[in-house]
């Protein structure tokens, strides 16, 4: 039989008995930008509401991290390596002060956009004579790559300012507050691959909620959300796998040792949101020498006043959780755009306020 289209599967959706309300969060930057672009909100039944979630890794990364980050490059004299979209997220200072990797990169210090963390091995080996910080901010899909670095050996003049983390914790908090906000759930594709799908089985055990794992694609995205309808049409609960080509059982077993090995999980802080259990990582004993927040001394003061709030007027907080859309944000729009970012969420393409503007949704709600 042949692989059903995306309008095979909108007709299957159309074709359901629904609730007057459905609330489906999907937890992936990279779902939200496809279902934004391929316009399935405007495709969809009214009664369906599609939340995006916190899966922007840029997004929820510590502002401090960024901060010494920025002091590491403008003060520590080392080559600053760190991901293309990191280097225009703004951190909280006052006016006149370096607010990004961007500005410091402008004022003379040595930061390098790259794209795997092949190319900082590269680079290190490249200057033996200079200390290199790879800042590694990212979800799994991005922590492993890194682990797998650490696991082949790096070059002694490589160090980690390490922001790595789990996907799901946000999740496992927002089901266990008062109001989750969301009836269902798509699960990212990506980290599936990496983790297993497995990880994903307590919001359907715990929380007796529909859970699918989608891929990237609009078919995949609607078979998805297609399960979770019917799972509640039907009174049935189970996690569906919607992305069978590339997520299996037990996910990427060299992937999942190499992080074994070389991370320890631990609490972790998230932008906005506030401190969340075992939801970080961090360089196991082994690798601790590489850790550059231990190798070098970081200009910053020990309690900055804003350190981990969102700037003033953002509420990219309330985005990443679900609470409110981007159009909704205060600045949204108005002092907030991709040319001038107020808040991390209109930075990366991963975040729902840059995808929502690039959707060509300029209006404010």
């Amino acid at each position: 039989m042949s692989p059903r289209t995306a309008r095979d599967w909108l007709e299957r959706i159309r074709a359901l008995a629904l609730p007057e309300k459905v609330r489906i969060m999907n937890v992936c930057g990279g779902h939200e930008r496809s279902i934004s672009m391929a316009g399935l909100r405007g495709a969809l039944p009214a009664a369906l509401e599609l939340i995006p979630g916190p899966g922007c890794p840029v997004c929820i990364c510590p502002e401090e991290d960024i901060y010494d980050a920025i002091q590491l490059a403008v003060h520590g004299e080392v080559i600053l390596l760190a991901f293309g979209d990191m280097l225009r997220v703004p951190v909280n200072v006052p006016k006149g002060e370096i607010r990004s990797l961007e500005q410091a990169k402008a004022a003379g210090a040595d930061i390098r956009p790259i794209a795997s963390p092949m190319e900082a091995t590269a680079i290190a080996a490249a200057h033996p004579d200079r200390a290199v910080v790879f800042f590694a901010a990212g979800f799994e899909t991005t922590t492993a790559p890194v682990a797998a670095m650490l696991a082949a050996g790096v070059p002694d003049n490589l160090y980690l300012l390490l922001s790595g983390r789990l996907t799901w914790p946000a999740v496992a908090m927002m089901l266990q507050s008062d109001t989750p906000g969301f009836d269902a759930l798509i699960a990212p594709g990506h980290v599936a691959t990496v983790m297993g799908p497995e990880e994903w089985e307590f919001v359907v055990s715990e929380h007796e909620l529909p859970a699918a794992v989608a891929g990237f694609t609009p078919e995949s995205l609607l078979s998805a959300i297609y399960s979770t309808l019917r799972q509640l049409v039907e009174d049935r609960r189970f996690l569906d796998n919607c992305y069978p080509e590339a997520v299996r059982a037990g996910g990427n077993p060299s992937a999942r040792r190499q992080l074994q090995q070389t991370m320890a999980v631990v609490d972790s802080n998230w932008r906005g949101v506030g401190r969340i259990p075992a939801s970080g990582f961090a360089l196991r004993d082994a690798h601790v020498a590489r850790d550059a927040r231990r190798a070098f001394p970081i200009h910053a003061e020990a309690n900055r006043r804003r350190a981990g709030e969102m700037p003033p007027g953002c509420d990219c907080a309330r985005v990443v959780l679900g609470k409110i859309y981007p159009n909704q944000c205060r600045i949204y729009a108005k002092a907030c755009t991709p040319r001038t970012p107020i808040g991390p969420c209109m930075v990366s393409d991963e975040g729902a306020c840059r995808i929502w503007w690039a959707s060509s949704v300029r209006e404010v709600a």
